[in-house]
């Protein structure tokens, strides 16, 4: 990871002004010399796990089953993931399911199961949906297993023996279907189905209920300057900028404490309390743990921490940008390298939910449009700052013109035995297609030139749209890539060319050779995104496993006056259609039935 010097100027003062902090008292002492010995840390890492990445989806509840916005959050994890083991990172990549809380014990009552085999049957749905799409996941964490209580137990030990949880008394508005505290601000007035009043949540419209209860509260109040710290020396902590500046919104408000138990009269489903078997550990505190525990907490997390990066949807940012990077500051821990946020995917532009009827189902839909026609689509339409509608038509008409259309048919025209006979990477010839276009008499157009261009700065784009969870604008500028190597194609009509005549030959060779390159580099690229399809456009080609990477991204080195590994060499075999097209079952039923009755 390459760190900007600017980044590590900008900690550098932060470090010197926490150090010149006045003494304020023995709490806020303890928590500057924590912050100090935090940023000290980190920099001292900078450098050394270069080569380490650390990628984290939410952990999943487990109250119902998988929908669409769950695999939007896997892939887009999965895709950066893969893009980092093409750079040659050590990566680790963890997803898993959340299987504590109320809502849980209430929803295995409801399903009269026992909580445990309720949540292990709702956890497989998870790793069959996520097997099925092809989810690389390097560890599958639950919340109810040993490894994970003992984490929790250990964190929560530091957090009581450093003085941040004392026993108290909340009292106040709690959401057990967003599992979340609520200050009046945050609760208005509504009618339920029956028409009776009732408070529901601001930000989720969930019912809320007044609650007053003796339990653990940790020291939130004390770490606002704190987490302000953190985000002024790191502006991308929180991405993309929309939702850094909605945490800096909430940090211009005091943070109340935090309630962190509830009575195990209440809740027996969670772990209970280090030596206060009368109370079970907040479901929140629990769940992000989870983190920590991948990375190998309490003992053996070094590697993996200092390189932590999160995947989260925008309703949950509140308890990972100000809950978590309290807690860890608490700890003394490292805070995340990057919090990237995504928004959410509507139906008919209203969220889905089993009332209304509109719950995407996103197995049936990876069956349907295939696993990387759907990875393809979320990753294509997803826009990480604005919440995206999902219709079917949208998918079959992106799928169709870009997957099966544009990329398709550019390998099936480049590799047909009609142009490509001795199925070869044919020859580049510097005569047709010369470095210089002034002065030289070669058949290559301006245009052509153009295209060249696009497709040598392709990789360094899509690497600064990867990096920064913009998977979509990587997928815009390849298609853009895409379409300029058909126009080539079609601009030049290889299919019209002489074979007899040498020169004809040469020119049909190396527009071959050309956009064959082009392919190379479109495949290599998209393997985080569509990695069956990117495996199969490279197979056609002859290109091997290990020539695949990042650092194999070398666009025509015959252009360059370098050799080419590939010219001379033998495509691949012909598996069939790169993807073949969607049908649109209601338009082309009717289409069937017009067509036979015109024959009739």
């Amino acid at each position: 990871m390459r760190i900007p010097f600017l980044f590590i100027t900008r900690r550098c003062k932060a470090f010197r002004s926490l150090q010149q902090s006045p003494f304020l008292s023995p709490i806020s002492a303890q928590l500057r010399h924590q912050r100090i010995a935090v940023l000290r840390h980190t920099s001292t890492h900078l450098c050394k796990d270069e080569g380490s990445y650390y990628i984290t989806t939410p952990i999943f509840y487990v109250n119902a089953a998988p929908h669409l916005g769950h695999l939007y959050s896997a892939v887009s994890a999965d895709c950066l993931h893969r893009y980092k083991l093409l750079k040659g990172f050590n990566s680790k990549f963890a997803t898993g399911t959340d299987e504590h809380g109320l809502k849980i014990q209430q929803a295995a009552d409801a399903a009269g199961k026992d909580p445990l085999t309720f949540c292990t049957d709702v956890s497989e749905r998870f790793k069959y949906l996520f097997s099925s799409c092809n989810i690389s996941y390097t560890d599958f964490i639950r919340t109810t297993e040993e490894r994970h209580r003992q984490a929790v137990e250990h964190f929560w030990s530091v957090l009581w023996n450093k003085g941040l949880i004392y026993k108290g008394s909340y009292e106040g508005w709690y959401s057990t279907q967003d599992e979340s505290f609520l200050t009046p601000l945050q609760v208005t007035d509504a009618l339920d189905s029956t028409g009776k009043e009732i408070k529901v949540s601001l930000e989720s419209g969930h019912k809320v209920e007044w609650m007053k209860e003796e339990n653990y509260m940790f020291r939130l109040s004390a770490f606002r300057s704190q987490l302000l710290d953190w985000l002024r020396v790191n502006p991308r902590a929180v991405q993309p900028e929309r939702f850094y500046q909605a945490v800096l919104q909430w940090l211009q408000e005091d943070l109340p404490d935090l309630s962190v138990s509830r009575q195990r009269n209440r809740l027996q489903w969670g772990i209970p309390v280090p030596g206060d078997p009368e109370q079970t550990i907040y479901v929140w505190l629990d769940a992000l743990v989870n983190y920590l525990t991948v990375a190998g907490y309490p003992d053996k997390h070094e590697q993996w921490w200092h390189v932590a990066h999160h995947i989260v949807g925008k309703d949950i940012l509140k308890f990972h940008a100000i809950y978590w990077p309290s807690f860890l500051l608490g700890a003394g821990l490292p805070l995340p390298q990057t919090i990237h946020v995504h928004s959410h995917w509507t139906v008919g532009g209203k969220k889905m939910s089993k009332s209304l009827g509109n719950v995407v189902d996103p197995l049936e839909r990876s069956q349907m449009f295939t696993t990387d026609g759907m990875r393809y689509f979320l990753l294509r339409q997803g826009v990480p700052d604005s919440d995206c509608d999902y219709t079917d038509d949208k998918v079959i008409k992106l799928l169709n013109a870009e997957l099966a259309d544009s990329l398709g048919g550019l390998l099936n025209r480049c590799t047909a035995p009609a142009l490509n006979p001795a199925q070869v990477y044919p020859s580049f010839c510097t005569e047709s297609f010369p470095i210089e276009q002034i002065g030289y008499k070669g058949r290559a157009v301006v245009e052509d030139y153009q295209m060249l261009n696009a497709v040598k700065s392709l990789p360094a784009l899509v690497e600064q749209h990867y990096e920064s969870m913009h998977m979509y604008k990587a997928l815009e500028a390849i298609t853009a890539c895409v379409r300029q190597t058909n126009g080539f194609v079609q601009r030049h009509t290889p299919w019209k060319l002489d074979r007899r005549d040498s020169r004809h030959q040469r020119w049909l060779d190396t527009i071959i050779h050309v956009s064959l390159e082009c392919l190379r580099i479109y495949g290599t690229l998209l393997q985080p995104i569509v990695p069956e399809i990117s495996n199969k456009l490279l197979s056609r080609l002859g290109v091997q496993p290990g020539e695949r990477s990042w650092a194999a991204l070398n666009f025509l080195p015959r252009f360059q006056g370098m050799d080419c590994p590939f010219e001379g060499r033998a495509l691949g075999s012909d598996s069939g259609l790169l993807f073949s097209r969607l049908e649109r079952p209601n338009v082309d039923k009717q289409r069937t039935k017009k067509t036979k009755k015109q024959q009739k």
